[in-house]
Formats: C-alpha cells, sequence, structure tokens
C-alpha cells in the first residue's frame, strides 16, 4: 500500500490527488492521508487550512485508516534515533526509512515506491502531465449556491471562450512577508507581467487581460484600464475554486510561481491554448532551461526580466 498526505492549500491538494490518480492508474493500492486538516494540527498553523477537494462534485478517492498511517509513521525511540542519524549521514533521506519525503522539483523514482507514505506538494507538469485530460474530468465544478453569482460567473466564462481572452495570476499577501520574500519573492515581478502580456498582446491586438489576485487595491492602481483589464474580484472564501473555472476558459494563461495558478492554466482543454508560468518557482531551487523544458512541455517559461527562456 501507499499513502499520499493531503496538505496545503486547494492547488497543492489538487497535486497530490493527481499524483495519487497517476498510481492508481498504473494499478497500485494507494490511499490518501487527510489527517493534516485536523483541528489539533491546524490550531498551530499560520496559515489555517481545509480539505477542499471534496468541494469538486463526485471525486473518487480512497482515505486511509487511522491504523494504516501508524503503520507507517509510528517509530519506536530506538528507530527515531537510528533514523535521525541515518539522515544526518545521508544514508537515508528520511528519518523514517518507510516514509518518502519529496526534496527536489521531480522524483523518477516515486513511481517504483511500494509501502510507503509520501509526502510533499508535487507541482511538477511531469508527475501527470500524460493524464491530464482524465484529471480535467474528474475536477467538476459544483454550480454555486449564490444563484446570482452561477449566472456572473457563467456570463463570463462564454465571454472568455468567445474572445482572446488570457488570465492574469498575481500572487501578493504572504508572498510580500520578508520570511517568504526571500524564497518566493523576484520572481513574478513586474518584468515579468510586462513580458509576458506584450508576447499576447503582439499575437492578439484586442486581447482583453483578466486580472485574478487577492490584492486588489494594488489590481485596481496597476490595471485601471477597464477597456483592457478586468478584475475579478467576486469569488471569495470557498466560492475563490470559481477562479480556477474561470482561468480555464482564457485563451491564454499567465501564471504566477503558485499552484493555484498553475490549475487555472492546466484545466484548460482549448486547442489553442497557451500558457506562460514563471522560469523558476522557487529561489532555493536550481534549474536550467533543459530541465525545466522537459519537466514543463508546451509551457513557456520567462524569467523576472520578461524574456522567454
Amino acid at each position: 500500500m501507499i499513502i499520499i498526505q493531503i496538505a496545503g492549500g486547494l492547488g497543492n491538494q489538487m497535486q497530490q490527488y493527481s499524483l495519487y490518480r497517476k498510481l492508481v492508474e498504473m494499478g497500485k493500492e494507494v490511499k490518501l492521508d487527510l489527517s493534516w486538516f485536523a483541528e489539533d494540527i491546524q490550531k498551530n498553523m499560520l496559515a489555517k487550512r481545509e480539505f477542499e477537494l471534496s468541494l469538486f462534485e463526485g471525486l473518487p478517492y480512497e482515505i486511509c485508516t487511522d491504523e494504516e498511517r501508524e503503520r507507517f509513521l509510528k517509530q519506536g525511540l530506538l528507530s527515531k534515533v537510528i533514523g535521525k542519524i541515518f539522515k544526518k549521514l545521508g544514508i537515508w533521506e528520511s528519518s523514517n526509512p518507510k516514509v518518502f519525503e519529496e526534496s527536489k522539483m521531480y522524483h523518477d523514482e516515486i513511481f517504483d515506491l511500494d509501502d510507503k507514505y509520501i509526502t510533499g506538494y508535487f507541482a511538477c507538469q511531469k508527475y501527470y502531465g500524460d493524464i491530464m485530460p482524465g484529471l480535467r474530468k474528474l475536477f467538476v465544478f459544483p454550480k454555486s449556491e449564490n444563484a446570482e453569482l452561477e449566472k456572473k460567473n457563467s456570463e463570463l466564462a462564454k465571454k472568455m471562450d468567445d474572445e482572446n481572452s488570457v488570465s492574469v495570476h498575481i500572487r501578493r499577501g504572504d508572498y510580500l512577508d520578508p520570511s517568504n520574500f526571500a524564497i518566493l519573492g523576484n520572481i513574478a515581478t513586474d518584468e515579468y507581467y510586462k513580458g509576458a502580456m506584450e508576447y499576447f498582446e503582439k499575437k492578439y491586438p484586442d486581447v482583453h487581460f483578466y486580472i485574478f489576485t487577492s490584492d486588489h487595491e494594488y489590481a485596481r492602481e496597476h490595471y485601471s484600464d477597464e477597456s483592457k483589464y478586468t478584475l475579478v474580484d467576486w469569488n471569495t472564501g470557498k466560492d475563490s475554486m470559481y477562479d480556477l473555472m474561470l482561468m480555464s476558459h482564457c485563451k491564454g494563461n499567465i501564471c504566477a510561481n503558485s499552484t493555484f495558478s498553475f490549475w487555472g492554466a492546466r484545466l484548460s482543454d482549448r486547442q489553442d491554448h497557451e500558457v506562460i508560468r514563471t522560469y523558476k518557482m522557487r529561489n532555493n531551487q536550481p534549474v536550467t532551461p533543459e530541465i525545466m523544458h522537459d519537466y514543463w512541455k508546451d509551457w513557456i517559461l520567462m524569467d523576472n526580466k520578461g524574456n522567454i527562456v
């Protein structure tokens, strides 16, 4: 059996689920562990999260039992000490030999694992790019309980389908916090967004940009021309998942270094679809053009100066 821990926000949960589906389709016995969302764990989190995969209609998955999880995670004192020593010496990647911890952008060995508890975020497109058509069919957005919101989103999705529409996701907020900026900052820069928008403007002179961000004040200040930009600011709380649905209807997507915007792009099944993403995801993650083009096939990579890599 393999157990995959589900953790983080909606984008990360969708990635962990996608790896789950990939392993299931390979014929492996795989279950999900949702214990990370327990109240006693979340109370210590700076950014509290909820399990959100259940928001999708009829999404199939199997949850592990407490006993199944403990079979992997429970360690005696001696095994804990040995594990810490072996990890420090580089003999084991994890202090628990039954646990596989993501430590780099892509692990090709993950598909050969059995009898492991797996933790990580697995953002790399190469993990599940080949099953993306099936994943799009599984991630079914429910109708909003708010009839007015449902109508507004449906009308906008139709408009996006019929025009040269491009979504622009801007992640600020927690990314500007000093503790996060060193790792996540100076990647999706103003120059990055300028270069990405210019790319689509050259292709489609009548392009219309749809701005998705939690920093509405910033967006109104920088993208005030309503003939060119529309700020999508009405999907909040659990309804923010509908931003993913709207992004997926756009002809083009400009992503932040954020798994949320990655999924807005991934869920599109348009044949004329193009995606621009940041060359790097994190400042502490080494990358090369060759590796990134292999891991993110058919995605346009752009650096923080606004240049295509």
